[in-house]
């Protein structure tokens, strides 16, 4: 049986302490990306340089629809050119045949200018 000296020698000696094993000293540990501010850098440049992209198509689709309703005006513009002289050019026949048939009037062979005199 121990004695009482070896007792308490034995209760005096603190209790071996399990060292917990590190894991990575704080030192060397890698930074979690998403919590670094590179990463979110990148994301948000690559966000804008897509909305300038967008951007700059929407402006390009501007520019051709000017470009093309502009076109279409004078094309509008042409056209009601054209129908007029159309409908002129073909009401002057009609006009000289009715001339010529109701009144039994004829093309003048020559012209005639009457000077008035000035009041």
């Amino acid at each position: 049986m121990p004695s009482w000296s070896a007792a308490a020698v034995a209760y005096t000696e603190a209790p071996p302490v399990e060292r917990r094993r590190s894991l990575r000293p704080a030192a060397s540990r890698r930074p979690d990306p998403l919590r670094s501010g590179v990463l979110w850098i990148v994301v948000v440049g690559a966000l804008l340089a897509g909305l300038v992209a967008l951007n700059v198509a929407v402006l390009q689709l501007n520019v051709r629809l000017d470009r093309l309703s502009h076109e279409r005006a004078m094309l509008r513009e042409q056209n009601a050119v054209l129908a007029s002289q159309f409908s002129s050019s073909k009401a002057s026949p009609r006009i000289q045949s009715q001339a010529r048939g109701r009144l039994g009037l004829e093309p003048a062979s020559e012209t005639t200018y009457v000077e008035l005199p000035k009041w």
